[in-house]
C-alpha cells in the first residue's frame, strides 16, 4: 500500500472511532449500564478513543517513515478538533434521532 491509502484508512478510522461511543450503551462495549450511560462516560469513552487512534497513528508514521516527527500542541489540539467533527454523526443519533424515534 502506498502513503495514499494508508492516509484515506486512517481518516476512515478515526471516523469509525469518533462515533463508536455513541452507538453502545454498553461502557467501553463491555459492561452494561443500568438505566444508560451518563454524558461524561460518552466524552470518556471518546476521549479515550482519540488516544487510541492517535497512538495508531504513531504506529503507522513510524512503520512507514521510520521515525516520528515532533508537534507542537497546536497539532494535537486541531486533531481533537477533527476528532470531535468527525463524532457529530454519532452524536447526533445518539441525543437526536433515537429520542424521536422512542416518542414515536
Amino acid at each position: 500500500m502506498d502513503m495514499h491509502n494508508w492516509v484515506l484508512l486512517y481518516i476512515l478510522l478515526a471516523f469509525v472511532a469518533a462515533n463508536l461511543p455513541w452507538l453502545s450503551n454498553r461502557l467501553f462495549f463491555i459492561r452494561p449500564v443500568a438505566g444508560g450511560k451518563a454524558l461524561q462516560w460518552y466524552l470518556l469513552e471518546w476521549l479515550v478513543m482519540y488516544f487510541i487512534v492517535g497512538l495508531v497513528g504513531m504506529v503507522i508514521e513510524n512503520s512507514l517513515d521510520g521515525s516520528l516527527h515532533a508537534q507542537g500542541w497546536e497539532f494535537y489540539v486541531i486533531a481533537l478538533c477533527m476528532f470531535a467533527v468527525f463524532a457529530i454523526p454519532g452524536f447526533i443519533w445518539r441525543f437526536n434521532v433515537l429520542p424521536m424515534l422512542r416518542r414515536s
